[in-house]
């Protein structure tokens, strides 16, 4: 083989293993933990922390808690704020997020007002912009492989020896809440809302325990928070929505993102809502299988007792949907059809589905009439047939069973 037959294969070999980080979710997010890892050349970690930390459930009361450091100075907040990440890709997604050091140190759930770690975290967690940080570790970083679509990706992790937490200011409306221990926890995350705080802050907050009455304050485990958050913000503003009239036509809103396909109907009638995801073969939650695994959760007007089958997504995209429901000064029923498909190389954390629901809503939505021109509609825009779409969706059957309001919107 001669020389410049051998330098194109070597190209061709590397490339391919680029590849293989970017399709496989394994590989990626390995690729960019070790990454990290190597530029961390002692047990000291100093940087500007997008105020973002992580709190475990495993061993709960007892569980491992500590911030989010990368080994870097500067505006850093973009690694925090999921508002923010509508035009990255997973790989952009992964490569900031995997920065991201975790510091974790043992604490009971209850001792948010005990100790040095938990009062920096807690500072951490109320300062208003990135804070600068010192990081002290117990043994160097270790890189730990682990999906979990409720939680942004992050990088390897360590004990803690000591943290400090210094050149930071307190966002004052969270202060204020924090102060307040006469306000309950969901009191204090829907003023904050209506004040205009990112969703995902608040998250942070409540689960460092800022919220609450006196002596009830607890930190709570960040997949917990992130779906608690979200259900209680949509729940209050569905108690708005229930109260305006109903929608006087289909509005269908798609969008791609990610790789994975959003349709949203608005339909006239009273408050219901479905939301069902269809992953393909490849995906990271049937990487193995041949067939595309459909899951769905639904419910009526007086919502759901059960925790939802699909888990955080549900409560994300409702709060997204209550949302636009807000804006239109309108009532309707909601379905959320969703394919993910092969180029969703893996989870990068439920944030996806609440902020591509709401920037799918922000589109221009297509006006229809009727039953027949939604299921038109789904066949031009899904790969997954409408029949089958129906075959898993209450609110399909339904509209196809009970054909008396979209008669009626058919001939007004």
């Amino acid at each position: 083989m001669d020389r410049d037959t051998m330098l194109s294969a070597l190209r061709v070999k590397r490339s391919d293993i680029v590849y293989r980080h970017m399709r496989d979710p394994a590989l990626l997010r390995y690729y960019y933990k070790v990454k990290t890892v190597a530029s961390i050349s002692s047990l000291s970690l100093a940087g500007s922390s997008p105020t973002d930390l992580f709190i475990g459930r495993f061993g709960y009361p007892k569980v491992s808690i500590g911030p989010l450091v990368p080994p870097e100075f500067g505006d850093t907040s973009m690694m925090a704020t999921p508002e923010r990440w509508w035009n990255s890709s997973i790989e952009d997604i992964v490569g900031f997020r995997s920065k991201l050091v975790r510091g974790m140190q043992l604490s009971n759930v209850h001792d948010v007002e005990r100790g040095r770690i938990q009062e920096q975290v807690r500072d951490l967690a109320l300062a208003e912009r990135p804070a600068d940080a010192d990081l002290d570790l117990v043994g160097k970083p270790f890189v730990k492989m682990e999906f979990n679509d409720e939680v942004q990706p992050y990088g390897p992790s360590a004990r803690i020896r000591s943290f400090d937490v210094h050149n930071f200011k307190a966002d004052r409306k969270i202060e204020g809440l924090y102060f307040d221990t006469d306000a309950k926890a969901s009191t204090a995350l829907i003023e904050l809302y209506r004040e205009g705080i990112n969703v995902s802050k608040l998250q942070r907050a409540l689960s460092a325990g800022l919220f609450g009455l006196k002596g009830n304050r607890k930190f709570v485990p960040t997949r917990w928070s992130i779906t608690a958050v979200d259900d209680t913000l949509g729940k209050n503003n569905l108690r708005d929505v229930k109260g305006n009239g109903t929608i006087d036509s289909i509005y269908a809103y798609y969008n791609v993102a990610l790789d994975n396909r959003w349709l949203i109907f608005f339909i006239p009638g009273s408050w219901e809502y479905e939301s069902i995801e269809a992953f393909f073969p490849g995906t990271v939650w049937n990487e193995d299988g041949r067939n595309v695994s459909i899951f769905g959760s639904y419910e009526g007007y007086r919502g759901r007792k059960t925790y939802a089958e699909i888990g955080g997504c549900y409560y994300a995209a409702k709060l997204a949907v209550t949302e636009k429901l807000l804006k239109l000064n309108g009532q309707a029923r909601v379905l959320i059809l969703r394919e993910a498909h092969p180029g969703y190389v893996m989870p990068v954390g439920v944030w996806n589905v609440r902020e591509h629901v709401r920037e799918t809503l922000q589109t221009q939505p297509t006006v229809l009439h009727s039953t027949a021109d939604m299921f038109k509609f789904i066949q031009a825009k899904m790969v997954i047939s409408p029949q089958q779409w129906q075959e898993n969706s209450v609110l399909l059957r339904r509209l196809v069973s009970q054909k008396g309001i979209m008669e009626y919107v058919a001939t007004n």
